[in-house]
């Protein structure tokens, strides 16, 4: 009995030390064995892996443990963590720039016009894509890839011929928000009733000599104009708007004609002549730099003399013998007289620096038209302002309720080759 007594306590110890090491119930069966342990009994814990339809493997081993005293620490999620997708960005406003760049005689023009409305998208254009859409000179043309760019976009913006612009005010395509880049053929001289998502934004001629006679009337409030014209037809068109705007503020005025070449120069000396006789109180020049030039040299007057954006003498007011244009008035868009104020200075120039001004005039619709058409993405159609490198801009509504945009150019007197701001409001 003792072997067999021996031999059962051995088998009872070797059972309990196999089972301790086993790890089934060990924290239970080794404190009733060694009751003398320091160590403090622990709850057993169970992991339970619950696969549900659907649930992969690898998921199932990657569970979290119930027991809160095992919870891992929160792991920040990945951006490119497919189970944490990057929330999707708005979609960008979709503008066509419609432009005649196939077109044998505008071609430079709306490569202009281009340029500049792709510098200002390089500035503020987030959220916004461009495409350029290409078209000839035929209206129908013009018409045909307005309706493609509609179907396409959320704004258009052209075109850039007067005629173009006629063609697409007279038709029911306007579908989509138009920025117009010209003034309609006909609207200028007869004001008439637009698509109502039509914005004309393009430079105007006659809206610019009407604010010179503005300007020239607040200066001389009894004044007599002579009205200086040349033969060309943007010529006779500001002379037009200039007389009309004199006549409806209340002044009088007379014409005379400038003709290039040897007969202007016979004009002049009758000019000069005709102005030592009976002064007015004012000219306003519908003539070019040169010609302006040409009449102020030969005249020798100090007669105040006025002109648009087209008697801007430019580069060439700092050449030598430019001192004849000193004093003379001058309403054009800051991008050109004002190439320091701080709404010109954020746009990059033009590659080329020496191409002629109305190519930078151009260069700043294009830049200026863009900003036009963010504002009406952003304001859903609502009038805004601002100050752009062609001029304070107001977008108002009309009593019908249409938007109209309004430019008022900047002033500035000739002085020693330079432009010295004036104000032309007071």
């Amino acid at each position: 009995m003792n072997i067999l007594e021996a031999r059962c306590t051995g088998l009872a110890r070797l059972l309990v030390a196999l089972v301790c090491l086993g790890g089934v119930g060990p924290q239970r069966l080794c404190a009733s064995v060694d009751a003398n342990t320091s160590a403090r009994p622990v709850a057993a814990r169970t992991i339970a892996f619950t696969r549900t339809a659907g649930t992969t493997l690898a998921a199932a081993l990657t569970a979290v443990p119930d027991d809160p005293a095992i919870q891992p620490k929160p792991i920040k999620p990945q951006s490119d963590d497919p189970a944490q997708p990057a929330a999707r960005p708005a979609a960008p406003v979709r503008i066509a720039l419609l432009l005649p760049m196939r077109s044998d005689t505008l071609a430079t023009a709306a490569e202009s016009v281009r340029a500049g409305f792709m510098a200002s998208v390089e500035r503020d254009g987030t959220g916004f894509k461009v495409e350029v859409v290409s078209t000839g000179d035929a209206p129908r043309d013009v018409l045909d890839a307005y309706a493609h760019a509609a179907a396409a976009s959320d704004i258009v913006v052209g075109p850039l011929a007067r005629s173009a612009v006629a063609a697409l005010a007279d038709s029911d395509a306007v579908t989509r928000p138009t920025v117009a880049l010209s003034v309609p053929e006909g609207h200028a001289a007869v004001p008439r009733a637009l698509p109502r998502r039509m914005l004309v934004a393009g430079l105007s001629i006659e809206d610019e000599a009407k604010q010179v006679a503005e300007w020239a009337a607040r200066e001389h409030p009894q004044g007599r104009a002579l009205i200086l014209t040349g033969g060309a037809a943007w010529a006779q068109r500001a002379a037009g708007a200039f007389e009309a705007r004199w006549n409806e503020l209340g002044h009088t005025n007379q014409r005379f004609a400038v003709p290039s070449g040897e007969a202007g120069k016979a004009a002049i000396a009758e000019l000069k002549q005709k102005l030592e006789i009976d002064p007015p109180d004012l000219l306003f020049a519908a003539l070019d730099g040169t010609g302006l030039r040409a009449v102020r040299a030969g005249t020798t007057t100090a007669i105040p003399c006025y002109g648009g954006g087209s008697a801007n003498p430019g580069r060439a007011a700092g050449e030598p013998g430019a001192s004849p244009l000193d004093g003379v008035r001058i309403l054009d868009l800051p991008w050109i007289v004002l190439p320091d104020h701080p709404a010109v200075m954020v746009y990059p120039r033009p590659p080329d620096t020496e191409q002629p001004l109305d190519m930078d005039r151009l260069y700043a619709l294009g830049i200026d038209a863009f900003r036009v058409a963010r504002e009406l993405a952003l304001r859903g159609g609502a009038p805004f302002g601002m100050d752009g490198v062609t001029g304070r801009l107001d977008a108002v509504a009309n009593p019908g309720g249409r938007l109209e945009l309004r430019r008022r150019e900047a002033a500035v007197v000739v002085r020693n080759g330079g432009f010295e701001p004036v104000d032309s409001e007071h």
